[in-house]
């Protein structure tokens, strides 16, 4: 393990997994608003921050991880996980309590990860996507709990493949995967729940 493995992580344990916890409580129950999430840890890159910050607030030894092959393959990446959060990491999605991806255009289809079942839905992977930011070209008109009338969100980048099957995942609800996207500094939620009205380019 490399010794820039052993730094990086939370700067105060304490007060930065309970600051990453509310911004993702926030999030997740109000899907399309952008919760700014400061840099509490240093990830060696190609992880970024805030995705950093969500995987080492709520995982750990019991539950795996998938990483996309730019994560997978950086050595540097894997050791930071391995000593800051202990989890292991798997190469099939399926297998996944959580995923983190680099490179949303290149992901594995929603369906691909774990589901659920209908007895224990919360079972299902959280997907952590890391976008540039949340002004894209391609808009997501949202509906559901939490949101009064409708709500927007753009992340960038954002495949027109994952539209339809970001559909195809809310009409398996209560199973399907719940996603955080996540920029360098702040993220956005995107529950299960949640119904696509449209994907506007």
């Amino acid at each position: 393990m490399k010794a820039d493995a052993l730094s990086g992580g939370f700067f105060d344990p304490v007060f930065g997994a309970q600051a990453v916890f509310r911004a993702l409580l926030r999030a997740l129950s109000r899907p399309g608003e952008i919760e700014n999430l400061p840099g509490l840890v240093r990830p060696p890159t190609p992880l970024n921050p805030a995705a950093a910050a969500v995987i080492a607030c709520l995982a750990d030894a019991d539950t795996p991880i998938f990483l996309d092959r730019p994560l997978a393959e950086s050595e540097a990446v894997r050791d930071w996980i391995g000593f800051h959060i202990g989890a292991p990491i798997v190469s099939l999605a399926g297998r996944a309590t959580f995923a983190v991806i680099s490179d949303p255009e290149k992901m594995p289809p929603l369906a691909d990860f774990w589901l659920g079942t209908e007895e224990y839905p919360d079972r299902s992977t959280t997907l952590v996507l890391q976008v540039t930011g949340f002004e894209g070209s391609r808009t997501l008109t949202l509906q559901g709990p939490g949101i009064a009338e409708t709500s927007a969100l753009a992340p960038d980048p954002l495949p027109a493949r994952l539209i339809g099957q970001l559909e195809e995942n809310r009409r398996i609800f209560p199973r399907g995967v719940d996603i955080v996207f996540a920029s360098r500094h702040a993220i956005a939620g995107l529950p299960r729940s949640t119904r696509i009205l449209n994907g506007a380019a």
